[in-house]
């Protein structure tokens, strides 16, 4: 049997715990009266690597985030369980096109929360532009449509503005 020795200068116990960096995450003000709670921009699409620090980064006040629900076309490799402090988070799959380009949390105090997810590989001033335009409390769009619409550029301004979306620009 082999032995793990410690480099020259170093403990057993220098060991580095990697931990992903605070999430992206941009949430309604008080109580969301659209169908958005807000938008998330994962560094990833590792599902069990980003979820434990979105859940860590909610308000206690919350709850317990017991089950996601996500678009597998975002999330294709998503797990069925994820893993966080102190307690398993059952992922489903949703293949209702409303829910595309989504995460729905349900928390054990404040029940369900929607939100946006925005690409990984958008650019910077997109997603910063997509999360706040999720979190408005007057946002009236789903999240499919919310990237529809950002995707369509100047183009779907004018659709955009119609829909009551003024935020995104």
């Amino acid at each position: 049997m082999d032995t793990i020795t410690p480099a020259e200068g170093t403990q057993l116990g220098d060991a580095h715990i990697y931990r992903m960096p605070l999430p992206r995450l941009s949430l309604t003000p008080g109580v969301s009266h659209g169908p958005l709670d807000g938008a998330w921009w994962p560094r990833c699409d590792a599902l069990e690597l980003e979820l434990p620090a979105l859940v860590g980064s909610l308000d206690p006040a919350v709850g317990t985030v017991t089950r996601v629900t996500v678009d597998p076309a975002s999330w294709p490799d998503a797990p069925q369980k994820v893993m966080t402090p102190g307690h398993v988070i059952e992922v489903a799959q949703s293949g209702l096109a409303a829910e595309a380009h989504a995460i729905t949390l349900d928390c054990s105090t404040t029940g369900r929360w929607e939100l946006l997810v925005i690409p990984p590989d958008e650019p910077a001033g997109a997603a910063t532009r997509l999360l706040s335009a999720a979190a408005d409390t007057e946002n009236p769009l789903s999240a499919p449509r919310i990237l529809e619409l950002a995707e369509s550029g100047l183009g779907g301004e004018a659709t955009w503005e119609s829909e009551g979306g003024a935020g995104l620009r």
